[in-house]
């Protein structure tokens, strides 16, 4: 019997090959583009999933609030660790990271390698609270010493080549470029790639920072790190104890806080759970990666709704041309089970080629879809999760798209049909109108998002961030050059092609620095404030375009050095008016005010201008900006490499233009732009196809009347408007519903950008013609197709 079903749901395919070939390929594209999907969104939710006790982790968090108004990060001051060891007996273990950006030359058996942002100072219990796999030493005696640091696999290869496992690099020394000495204690597997750990390749011990932060004078009054409570420069991560309430133990920590500092009783701590860190916001809020891991689980599903509505519109709309079938098999004495399971069979039949399809189309474009997302994602048939995956979508496929149109084709009478007096109920009908609507609703609003997330990245890319980005590069000073910036500068400015040199001390396209400690005139005793400090030289402000409101720039006078310039977000949450000439003291220099600059972003739109302070002193300016010609700039970039090699031989020279870097920053968001655009394409092409084969068969249905139509004198003009008024009319109602759902849903995104395009009519516009094209040149080409049949042909074959 299963060969009798088998034979004749082959004979049946072949037989309608045109409407198989379009259901086989829809669904073998929704799946293989829902499959993708979800792997990117598994990806995204699988971070440090891996890690023993990763559901009771938790990073601290503290949050400054002032005047109705939260600022949230990620940085903790190292005391409240100490403090709380003690004080918490809740938490069972904790560790304080804190990031190393002086290391970028190491060297080894002769050989000099750069490092770039992947060296840490970890506590040993670091090692205990994450699951990290150790190939030499130990987890629980990571560091054997003062002055040890542990490395990674690629890094064991890197420093001591191919077969550094047949030897021991257990107390191999590694010399940075300060000349000092570090011990290898240990080897760990690299850490995997969904890890927000990923970049780290070495983690030195956390008593070299304890001991150069007593060594260069505290911070003050603090003199070692477990009592410093004015830096916030470490990330604190806390493994609780099963049971414990994370909200709990951070009401304790904002308690010893406020303790402590009886002056911060605005500063609050929270716990964000390791498995939220990635996807979340460090306020816990839904603004970050969450949003774009949501939208693409939608725009999966909705692909495979699509792709699965075609074959059920298809396989319904046909239903009368096998109804004579089911009638010669109920007579001959088939059941409705019976009928229903070969139906169902040929349904599987077809899901079956279209998931060799789709498996075959993951595998071609794979390496595609990985290097357009950024990741290194892998379809590996015997992994749980990959199972898992694939289990749902085609399991949802068989449930949503398999069975109805088996029951339906099953439910034939067969005196009625033998009667050839079968037509299927406006309920029939109706309900492919229904499934048309849904699909071209669904896909009309992925036109909307298309459209809306193009708009908002060109916004991004155009919007006036408060300073000039064209034309200049700039470098980090290393070894020698720092403390030779004035000569340095003298150097470049004789260069051709260089129209002026300026420094700072922070980095303009995503400068992440901030204080607490600052006072002014009228400053309420318990205020808390926030601000963004960065040292300049006398032309920073002018070469890049920086725009004073009020008062003065810098001129490298000595009284420069006690005073300060603010932006207008600062000038207006500290509340001082005519701020020219006012008292404003930065840590422990009291001065002046004596500018004001329009406000500039200092980081990425995603986040609101934040109060900035720029304070004069050439000394702490470690970043040059150069400014070039345009037409000469390799000629002002060979210029610099020269006088970098004359000061820094043994580093290579690394220079980054500034939009250069403005568009990287924006790295993750053009990706997601791309991916969106290309689904949505995806689901508009699944949606066509589905309405190619339904006005396919529309036509084949009604060819006598178009016959009869001709011979009574209709034109072309008015069968193609009458067999196409249909869809067009359906096409608008999924207009009208499509609209407000893809508002809701693009209004939900643009949360996540602080300056954002505002949510107009043309991009809807644009959406509903776009539809009524696609839909109308779909049909229009079987309208006209049979329009211009021979009348006389049509009504012989009839």
């Amino acid at each position: 019997m299963l060969q009798n079903y088998l034979t004749i749901a082959l004979r049946s395919l072949w037989k309608s090959r045109v409407y198989s070939g379009i259901n086989v390929f829809g669904l073998a594209l929704g799946l293989a583009a829902a499959v993708l999907l979800l792997l990117w969104v598994q990806d995204e939710r699988s971070y440090d999933g891996f890690h023993a006790h990763a559901d009771r982790v938790y990073r601290q968090a503290s949050t400054f609030s002032q005047g109705g108004q939260q600022q949230t990060w990620t940085g903790v001051p190292a005391a409240t660790m100490a403090f709380a060891r003690r004080e918490v007996p809740e938490i069972e273990r904790a560790a304080l990271l804190a990031s190393n950006y002086d290391v970028t030359l190491f060297s080894y058996g002769g050989k000099n390698f750069i490092e770039k942002d992947n060296a840490v100072y970890v506590e040993g219990s670091f090692f205990q609270l994450f699951s990290f796999s150790f190939l030499r030493g130990n987890a629980k005696k990571p560091f054997a010493n003062g002055r040890s640091l542990v490395i990674t696999e690629t890094m064991a290869k890197k420093y001591f080549g191919p077969g550094w496992e047949r030897t021991d690099p257990i107390g191999k020394v590694i010399r940075t470029d300060k000349k000092e000495d570090y011990q290898v204690s240990g080897v760990i597997r690299d850490v995997p790639a969904n890890s927000h750990f990923a970049p780290i390749r070495f983690f030195f011990t956390m008593d070299i920072y304890a001991a150069n932060f007593t060594r260069n004078g505290g911070n003050g009054d603090w003199k070692t790190i477990d009592v410093d409570w004015g830096n916030y420069f470490y990330e604190g991560y806390w493994l609780l104890k099963p049971n414990t309430s994370p909200e709990a133990v951070a009401r304790k920590l904002t308690d010893i806080h406020h303790r402590n500092q009886k002056e911060s009783a605005a500063m609050t701590y929270s716990l964000q759970a390791l498995a939220d860190m990635h996807l979340y916001n460090a306020d816990g809020s839904g603004e970050g990666r969450i949003q774009t891991v949501r939208i693409f689980t939608v725009v999966a599903l909705v692909i495979l709704l699509i792709a699965c509505i075609n074959y059920v519109n298809l396989s319904t709309a046909r239903a009368t041309k096998r109804a004579k079938e089911v009638g010669i098999r109920k007579i001959a004495g088939a059941g409705q089970g019976q009928l229903f399971g070969q139906f169902l069979g040929e349904s599987l039949l077809v899901f079956a080629l279209a998931f060799a399809g789709a498996m075959a189309l993951i595998a071609v474009f794979l390496p595609t879809y990985n290097d357009l997302s950024g990741k290194t994602m892998t379809l590996n048939l015997l992994d749980p999760t990959t199972l898992t995956v694939l289990g749902l979508a085609m399991g949802a496929t068989v449930l949503v798209a398999g069975v109805y149109p088996a029951l339906l084709l099953s439910s034939f009478q067969p005196l009625t049909v033998m009667k050839g007096k079968l037509a299927l109920g406006g309920g029939n009908v109706s309900f492919r109108k229904v499934l048309v609507v849904t699909q071209f609703s669904l896909s009309i609003a992925l036109i909307v998002g298309t459209l809306v997330i193009s708009d908002q990245l060109a916004y991004v890319r155009r919007k006036d961030l408060g300073y000039d980005k064209e034309n200049i590069f700039s470098f980090g000073m290393r070894g020698e050059m720092n403390g030779r910036f004035e000569s340095i500068r003298t150097e470049l400015t004789k260069q051709t092609g260089v129209l002026g040199v300026a420094a700072a001390g922070g980095d303009i396209i995503n400068h992440g620095s901030s204080t607490g400690d600052t006072d002014w005139d009228g400053k309420a005793p318990s205020r808390q404030f926030i601000i963004s400090p960065m040292a300049v030289d006398q032309d920073f402000l002018s070469l890049l375009g920086l725009q004073l409101t009020a008062g003065r720039g810098f001129t490298g006078a000595k009284v420069d050095s006690i005073s300060y310039i603010l932006n207008e977000t600062a000038v207006a949450q500290t509340g001082i008016r005519n701020p020219i000439g006012k008292r404003f003291k930065l840590h422990e220099t009291n001065g002046r005010i004596i500018g004001v600059v329009k406000d500039f972003h200092l980081q990425s739109v995603h986040e609101k201008i934040a109060p900035t302070i720029l304070y004069y002193n050439p000394q702490h300016c470690y970043r040059v900006y150069v400014k070039t010609t345009g037409r000469n700039a390799a000629e002002a970039i060979a210029a610099t490499d020269k006088v970098w090699k004359q000061s820094n031989p043994d580093y290579p020279f690394e220079y980054a233009f500034l939009d250069e870097r403005f568009n990287r920053l924006y790295r993750d968001d053009q990706r997601t732009g791309q991916l969106f655009n290309y689904f949505a394409a995806i689901a508009i092409l699944i949606s066509c196809l589905g309405l190619f084969g339904l006005a396919t068969f529309t036509a084949e249905q009604r060819t006598k009347e178009i016959g009869i139509r001709k011979v009574l004198g209709a034109s072309v003009r008015n069968i193609v408007a009458m067999l196409s008024k249909e869809f067009v009319a359906l096409v608008v109602v999924a207009v009208v519903i499509a609209f407000p759902l893809a508002g809701w849903a693009m209004r939900a995104w643009l949360e996540n950008y602080a300056y954002r395009v505002a949510l107009g009519w043309p991009a809807f516009a644009l959406a509903g013609l776009s539809a009524l094209a696609i839909a109308l040149l779909t049909v229009s080409y079987q309208a006209i197709r049979a329009a211009v049949a021979n009348p006389v042909q049509s009504l012989r074959n009839e």
